[in-house]
Order: structure tokens, then sequence, then C-alpha cells
């Protein structure tokens, strides 16, 4: 059964949705817009503006786009404008949208899986020399964002993209964003189960398919065979991870509701084993219910996680396998807790086939189209034209034969792109902040840099794992809630009484071996000038305090309020 404007539930499967009728879920019949959002994506499916950007706006200018198209359905091309500069963070909340709006975009290219091959990457590359002005953030989702993209250049973008199999497409909006894959899958030699030829299914049936290019909000998906739990599946939507079933054998055990934002949820276990080859039929039923039975009338309740909370794991599991799936799934184990809190596979690591694959760590996710061209040129010479990009902002070239590790080693290095990097370069993630992001309230991503500098000079020693995290603005884009050390962007008085940028703290979140969200201490805030200062000063503490093989969050979670001040 699947509701559509067009093609109402059945009246049995209306009543099922029991005291969420107001909710403006379809499978309910409540079929008319109850918001502007909804509103706009009635009026015309987000996918269709494709051909206006090419038709009308690439030529006649940023002037001409439609004001429902610029500010929504482009997002569904993976176009967002970007801020307009000078405007400081205490406007982001007052100023109406066309006052923040810049004349040019942000453009998120999706790399499902993380994987690209070195002429991809030469092409991602001279696209952001010749048309972003050089920018190219690695992001926490496996992406890569440019800025001062402009619309007249749009068409020729995606020519270069598609020519070598990459897209754009619903890498915004509200619809099924890029699939989360270890980026070791196929390679690794601990690697429970290989995902990639789901990824490749789902793709294949749902990106792009005007069936589910109209969900209540964004769907994020990851997929996973590594026992280092490498794709943050906690927080997405849906999430399959790397089983071996007793009778089974190697599968997927299945999260779903996951969310962060200023409402934050981890995700629940539906308590199933998936095989390989059912994963993409899970992924449509899921993706479906939230379609029909997500919750539509107010934006900041319209996420997955929500209806997951209302319904619960059972009630899920049931209208999964009873509605949409229309057979049982088999019950399976839980993931077993791994056995390290680093997963990002940062280092040299030996391959299932016996070669080496190289994680390195740019700072913050920030490189640029050069940098990207070199690591293309590196992958060339010395692997196998095979590179990828992880959920934590870093990279990885396959594929590389033992003799010459080394050189690959030497040539990141020459880069600033480290393979052995400290543990702050290692554990600081930041989102794009008020540099570009219309809703951030402070810079993240040059702040988040040179905290890494600071500490590595006056921490020289320190040599635990810790994260990180900077985000601009409270959406927790860069996942504060489940960091070491979280930190979320406000507007501050400093001592003087003059409003400068700084951060709420949350402390000792985490995900992997112990998930669960940071510690808040009561008034507990520090202002971007003050923050090495104070980072230095809970991390030395931690040090003197630890017990033997304590970790960060353990700490944080019984120290005292005044040893995290």
């Amino acid at each position: 059964m699947a509701a559509t404007p067009d093609k109402p539930a059945p009246a049995a499967a209306r009543r099922k949705a029991g005291r969420h009728r107001g909710e403006g879920q379809w499978a309910a019949g409540h079929l008319t817009p109850l918001n502007a959002n909804e509103q706009t994506k009635k009026d015309d499916d987000g996918l269709n503006v494709r051909t206006r950007i090419e038709t009308i706006y690439a030529k006649r200018g940023f002037d001409s786009i439609d004001g429902a198209d610029l500010r929504g359905r482009m997002r569904w091309w993976g176009l967002y404008t970007q801020r307009k500069p000078g405007i400081d963070g205490g406007k982001t909340a007052i100023l109406e949208p066309e006052e923040l709006d810049d004349s040019y975009f942000m453009l998120r290219v999706r790399i499902d899986g993380g994987r690209l091959t070195t002429r991809q990457l030469r092409v991602i590359g001279e696209i952001s020399e010749e048309f972003a002005r050089g920018t190219a953030d690695i992001t926490d989702r496996q992406n890569v964002q440019y800025h001062w993209i402009r619309i007249e250049d749009m068409p020729e973008i995606w020519r270069r993209l598609e020519a070598v199999g990459l897209s754009t497409t619903e890498a915004c909006g509200d619809t099924p964003r890029v699939i989360l894959g270890s980026p070791v899958a196929g390679i690794a030699a601990n690697e429970i189960i290989d995902g990639t030829p789901a990824i490749d299914e789902i793709y294949r049936r749902i990106v792009g398919n005007k069936d589910f290019s109209n969900l209540p909000r964004k769907f994020k998906s990851a997929i996973s065979g590594s026992p280092l739990l490498d794709v943050a599946h906690e927080i997405n939507d849906i999430s399959f991870i790397g089983v071996n079933h007793p009778e089974q054998g190697p599968g997927f055990d299945v999260w779903v509701g996951g969310g962060l934002s200023t409402n934050p949820k981890l995700g629940v276990r539906l308590g199933v084993w998936v095989s390989l080859d059912d994963v993409p039929d899970v992924y449509e039923g899921v993706i479906s219910i939230f379609r029909d039975y997500g919750y539509r009338r107010l934006r900041n309740r319209a996420r997955l996680k929500f209806l997951v909370a209302d319904w619960g794991p059972e009630k899920f599991r049931q209208v999964l396998e009873d509605q949409y799936l229309l057979r049982k799934l088999y019950d399976g184990p839980a993931p077993e807790v791994p056995v390290q809190q680093w997963r990002d596979h940062i280092g040299v690591h030996r391959q299932l086939d016996g070669r080496f694959y190289i994680g390195f760590a740019p700072r913050v996710g920030r490189v640029d189209g050069t940098i990207l061209t070199k690591i293309a040129d590196l992958a060339e010479a010395h692997g196998s034209g095979r590179v990828r990009t992880t959920a934590e902002q870093k990279m990885i070239v396959l594929d590389v034969e033992e003799d010459q590790v080394d050189s690959v080693v030497a040539g990141l290095e020459a880069l600033d792109l480290r393979v052995t990097p400290s543990p702050f370069r290692r554990g600081t993630m930041a989102c794009t902040g008020i540099e570009f992001c219309k809703l951030a309230i402070v810079e993240t991503k040059g702040r988040g840099a040179s905290l890494i500098d600071e500490l590595e000079r006056r921490l020289p020693e320190f040599d635990q794992p810790i994260t990180i995290n900077l985000n601009g603005c409270p959406n927790a884009c860069a996942r504060i809630q489940v960091a070491d050390i979280g930190l979320k962007g406000q507007l501050l008085l400093d001592d003087d009484g003059r409003q400068v940028e700084g951060f709420q703290v949350h402390l000792g979140g985490a995900l992997g071996l112990e998930p669960g969200f940071g510690r808040k201490v009561r008034g507990l805030k520090v202002t971007s000038e003050g923050l090495p200062d104070y980072v230095e000063r809970v991390l030395r503490r931690f040090q003197e305090q630890r017990e033997d093989g304590e970790r960060f969050a353990q700490w944080a979670a019984r120290a005292s309020e005044e040893a995290l001040s």
C-alpha cells in the first residue's frame, strides 16, 4: 500500500493512523498541504526544477529565479543559496531570506558510499578551481561541498560531473540523501559483509524516482559491514549494520529513527536480520512508511525519529512487515561493541588482498581543488586509482602496494594531509559556519583549524582519543551532542559586556562504544577567543583525574561541574 496525493491510502490504513490524524499524514487521508513547504512540493516536484535551471535561469541569471525554486526546489539538485558576506550572527534570525541570500550557491556533490575514482576526484578538483573559487569541503556525510557557484555555470558543471558518473541529484531537500557506506567496504580484512551491492541497488531504485521525491523531510541512511561501526549508524533515519546471524550467516541489523538537530534521538533496533539481497526491499519499505505516515504538519516534527518515538520499534516493524514487505523478517542479533574508539580508518592498514589503504586527515574537512587534484595524482601513481571519503571528514587512498606506502605517506604529508595526525587534528570536526551558511551564528571552520594548532602547541603529549565538534548553530550538522567536546555556536557577552561569538558546551557524548548525548553543565559557555584556554583546561583535568583505561566520555559523566568548567 502506498499513499500519494493522487492515490490516498485505503480506508483501513487511514483508520490505523490513530491519534496522529492531525499530523498531516498521507496514510491518514490528510493530503491537503498544511504549511508552505508542503504546498511548494505539491505545486511542483523538486526534480522538475532542473529543466528551468538549464533553460531559463542559467541563461537569464540569478534575478530570474522564482522564489519557490530558489529557496526550495533547487535543493533537490544540491543547490542552496549561500550567506551574503558581511552579515553578522546577530542578524541570522531577524533578517528575511532575501536579505541573507547571496547571488551564489553552495553545491553538494553526493558520493554514495564515499566511493571515488581518481578520474572523478580530478573532475571535482577542476570544477572547484574553475567554478567555485577553489572551495571543496569534505563533509561528515562523505560528500563534497562547493561554494561561490553561479547559476549560469550549472549546466556545464552537471555535464562534467555526469560524464564521470557523479551526481547532485537529491543531495539536499526533502529527499533520500546520500547513502553513507563503509569507506573500506570490500577491502578491509576484518569486514563482516560488503554492503556495496545494496547501496548501488538502492540508488538505482530510489534516487531520482518521483515516488520518493516528496518526503516529509530529509531521509538519511547508512550501510556498513565494518565491525568498527564507521557510519554513525545511531543518528541516521535508517542504518544497516553488519552482523553474523547464528543460522543465516553474515547480514545486517536494522536501525531506524536516529537524528540530531534541536531534538536529538538515537536510532533504535528493529530486532531483525536482513540479508544483503533484501536490504533494498527493506530500505524501500522504511522510506515508504516515512512518506506515507510521516508527520507533515509541522516542519520541526517531520523527521522519521518522531514517528518511531511515537510508534515504538515493535509497531514500526509490524507495519513494515504487514503493509509494505508482506512477509516476516528474521529476528536477529545486535552488532558487537567495537574494540576501539577511533573508527575513521586513519593510518596505514593492510587490505584483504595484501595491499594497503592509507587514511589521512585534512583540517576540519577543508581542502581545495588543487589539493584534490594532487591527491588524485598520488593515488593514480601509487595505487589502483580508487579513493574514498569517510563520515568523519577524512579521505582514504586504496590499493597501495607495500613498496609504495612510504611514497604515498610522504606525498600526503607534503600536502599537510596527516596520516599520523595528533588526536586534535584527527578528532576535530566543523560544519560550514557563518562564512557561507545562512543559518549559522558563529564562524567554525577557521576556528576549528586554529584550535587544532593551539592544542598541538599547548598539549603535545596528549595521546588519548578525543572528538571536538564545532557547530555554527543549534542544528548539529557537526554532531555536537555526540562528541567528547561538542560546541554549539551562539552569541555571548564577554567580560566587557560586548556581544561576541561563543559556544555552549556539551561534554561526554559518544557514538559506537557507549552511544549517548553529551552533558550540559549549567551556565557553561565559552567565547570563541577563550576556546583554546577552556579546552586546554578541561583536557588537563581529564589527564589528572582519569582512571586507568578511562575514556574522556566516561570521565566527563562522573566529573564534578567544577572540573568541567
